[in-house]
């Protein structure tokens, strides 16, 4: 019983030193560091220490340069490559920190005001009609199960790129009396049908008994250029169909300038518009190659300058986003770039892209009297914090207009095919 008794008192005693052990300033701090880090050239970035905890390199041929003081050590990037930073207490090493170097990478900013036309792949259906037939009122193309959302991409083997290459087929089908073979592409794959036009008594034509659309036009905000490349992004999120809600398939597209002419302001359950027209001289800036989640990208024909911010910025990968002050560039009156203050109100560091990854809100005065806070239209207007582009906006609260979600901008260069790590995945 007495060796009981001794063992429970000893073992009482490690627990509380091993607890004090862990919860000692100098251990909490270093628990604290990130075990990854990634900067560009020329950045830097301090972790504060307790006085017993020291750093050094794990190498003598780093990218990286160190700066001890008593309470922090600053770790600078030097070059691409990556480096080991090991952290001491008494001696013995408690934690790694494994730092990689980017290579320097700018972009120019955007936050114009741009039109945008969409080209399908195929011609999109987007809603179903009955024909009134002599035996009565039917829909062609229900019956050969075509579906709203579906893509009409071949018709008896020849490819279908707009709405006037589906007619000639009907009208040939119907006089004949033969089915179509129709290829259909479905977010699950692909398959063919049979589609029989049936003919309409009352305007003596055949029909397919489907609505079809073969482009989308709309207008959004340009939110980055690589100078380099004239590669672009814009719009932050995904175009949808209107009708089908679902996401376009893109053949092609082109953007052209665009001017707002007015704003419908919003407010609580009603979001609000930009209402812009096409620029009248319809110049073509650049081609839309993909639409997808984080927005739509492409090439430029040409630089396109904002008049207040036309130098390129570096960017922010999304764990070097920080809560507090920021601005976005956008247009609200005919094509003017203006530059307006938010708040990043929380921000996630994803390690892999998504969408959704800040939450801003609108507090410049200016902004807030003339569109209410963030409207449609404004979707690609970039975020700037500290100098640098972190995000774009994407889509506003419906409930409060005066705040909403961006995409961090890692994510959209991914997107339109910009590889920032190359150095790191050839180091």
């Amino acid at each position: 019983m007495k060796i009981d008794w001794l063992r429970k008192i000893i073992g009482g005693i490690l627990l509380v030193s091993l607890l004090a052990i862990v919860c000692s300033q100098p251990i909490q701090k270093y628990l604290s560091i990130p075990q990854n880090v990634t900067l560009f050239e020329g950045e830097s970035i301090s972790f504060q220490k307790a006085a017993p905890v020291s750093a050094s390199l794990n190498s003598q041929n780093s990218s990286i340069s160190l700066n001890q003081e008593k309470k922090e050590v600053t770790v600078k990037a030097d070059k691409p490559g990556n480096s080991e930073v090991v952290m001491e207490l008494a001696g013995i090493p408690v934690k790694k920190v494994d730092v990689h170097v980017l290579k320097d990478f700018k972009v120019i900013p955007g936050g114009q005001s741009i039109g945008v036309k969409l080209n399908t792949v195929g011609v999109l259906v987007v809603g179903h009609h009955q024909v009134n037939t002599s035996e009565g009122k039917k829909s062609p193309g229900e019956i050969a199960g075509i579906k709203v959302g579906d893509i009409i991409t071949e018709i008896n083997g020849k490819k279908i790129e707009k709405m006037t290459d589906v007619s000639p087929f009907v009208q040939s089908a119907g006089e004949s009396g033969k089915a179509l073979n129709v290829m259909i592409s479905r977010e699950n794959g692909k398959f063919s049908t049979k589609l029989i036009p049936l003919k309409d008594k009352e305007e003596n034509a055949y029909k397919l008994g489907i609505y079809i659309r073969d482009s989308a036009a709309g207008i959004g905000t340009m939110t980055f250029y690589d100078p380099q490349s004239k590669k672009y992004g814009a719009l932050g999120h995904v175009i949808s169909d209107m009708d089908t809600k679902k996401p376009i398939v893109v053949e092609d597209g082109q953007i052209v300038r665009s001017t707002v002419t007015s704003i419908e302001k919003g407010s609580n359950g009603n979001p609000g518009e930009k209402l812009a027209h096409f620029s009248a001289d319809r110049e073509i800036i650049g081609n839309i190659q993909r639409n997808s989640p984080f927005g739509i990208f492409g090439k430029l024909n040409s630089e396109m300058k904002n008049g207040i911010m036309d130098k390129a910025l570096p960017i922010a990968l999304s764990h070097q986003v920080k809560e507090g002050p920021a601005q976005i560039l956008t247009v609200v009156d005919e094509d003017r770039v203006e530059m307006f203050d938010i708040e990043i109100v929380s921000t996630i560091p994803q390690k892999f892209p998504a969408t959704k990854g800040i939450v801003i809100k609108v507090t410049d005065p200016k902004l807030l009297k003339k569109t209410g806070g963030i409207v449609q239209g404004m979707s690609g207007s970039p975020i700037i914090q500290n100098g640098k582009l972190v995000g774009a906006v994407t889509h506003v609260f419906v409930n409060d207009p005066t705040s909403g979600y961006g995409v961090h901008i890692e994510w959209m260069l991914n997107e339109a095919g910009i590889d920032i790590y190359e150095k790191k995945k050839a180091s």
